[in-house]
């Protein structure tokens, strides 16, 4: 559905204005007057299809469900990779070849970041299985790096770019301790199969803590960082309602990462004679967790080298 509502905005796009070049549509737009409704109209579908592929609200009902019936290694997969990717596609089409279309998107895309955020950490609070509670932590950060789109500014873009680097190493080591606990015959997908596992694994346990922490936007962790320049990017773009916004839900977000983070520290996991959780040990996926967690925490306490990397590659993206 996300594929035809987006070529038949490209194909409206063309039809107005002859090319599918996104330097020329560019340079087209600055002369094609910005009353033409075909054109409006195509920018609008793009915009939807686009908004489907980032599961932002309201395309995002796919989500959950996928999440939650796919084989984990292939949810974190999808939760990270072609997330990443359609934000560069929608960066490289909407900051680059509409950019001076900017007026009449940018409202769309305010509304769908603030409804994102508030619809996906809202649903998440009420979530027993960690997959479909991962699904809409996604929907919400989703909402978060919108934000870069809507700001319209080189701050937005870059800060977009860095916390999609930011997001894919914590949410893969999040996703990596529910393969561990999964392979070892533990569901490992409800809240309640990580009771005990700090006295159990103290190792593993805090560095789903750090990934917690991470998700939640906590300092010393990089997503503190990304969520920083992310509404700062805002702010400085006149977006300070978006960014209060995003502030609320953050906080918001606290209570659903923080039952994990309870079970583990507050729970024995021994009640009504349940086995405990026990952790499967595959080096494999140790070694990416601990990847995960060092990247995690080296951004959180100095972003400079990323930062940097990402204010040279927006250049990628014509801006």
């Amino acid at each position: 559905a996300s594929s035809a509502i987006l070529l038949y905005g490209i194909s409206l796009v063309y039809g107005s204005l002859g090319t599918l070049d996104l330097e020329e549509i560019r340079a087209s737009l600055v002369l094609v007057p910005s009353a033409n409704p075909m054109l409006l109209l195509g920018i609008a579908l793009v915009g939807f299809g686009m908004l489907f592929k980032v599961a932002a609200v309201p395309f995002h009902v796919w989500t959950p469900d996928a999440y939650e019936g796919a084989p984990t290694p292939v949810t974190a997969f999808i939760s990270v990779a072609p997330k990443a990717a359609a934000f560069a596609m929608f960066m490289r089409i909407f900051l680059g070849a509409f950019g001076p279309e900017v007026d009449h998107w940018r409202v769309m895309l305010w509304v769908a970041s603030a409804a994102t955020m508030i619809f996906g950490n809202v649903a998440a609070l009420t979530q027993d299985n960690v997959k479909r509670m991962l699904a809409y932590s996604s929907i919400a950060h989703a909402g978060y790096a919108l934000m870069g789109l809507v700001a319209a500014n080189a701050m937005g873009a870059w800060a977009l770019l860095m916390y999609m680097l930011v997001y894919a190493f914590m949410n893969l080591g999040a996703f990596g301790f529910v393969i561990l606990l999964e392979s070892k015959g533990y569901a490992g997908e409800e809240i309640a199969d990580y009771a005990g596992l700090a006295r159990r694994h103290p190792t593993a346990a805090l560095g789903m803590l750090i990934f917690m922490l991470a998700l939640a936007g906590i300092p010393p962790t990089a997503g503190f960082m990304g969520k920083l320049y992310l509404f700062a990017a805002a702010v400085e773009g006149g977006y300070v309602v978006l960014t209060v916004i995003a502030v609320i839900m953050s906080a918001v977000s606290l209570y659903y990462y923080f039952r994990i983070v309870l079970q583990m520290y507050m729970r024995d996991g021994l009640e009504e004679g349940a086995a405990p959780a026990e952790l499967l040990h595959d080096r494999w996926t140790e070694a990416m967790i601990a990847i995960c967690v060092v990247i995690t925490l080296a951004i959180g306490i100095y972003p400079a080298p990323v930062v940097g990397w990402a204010k040279s590659a927006i250049g990628i993206f014509g801006l």
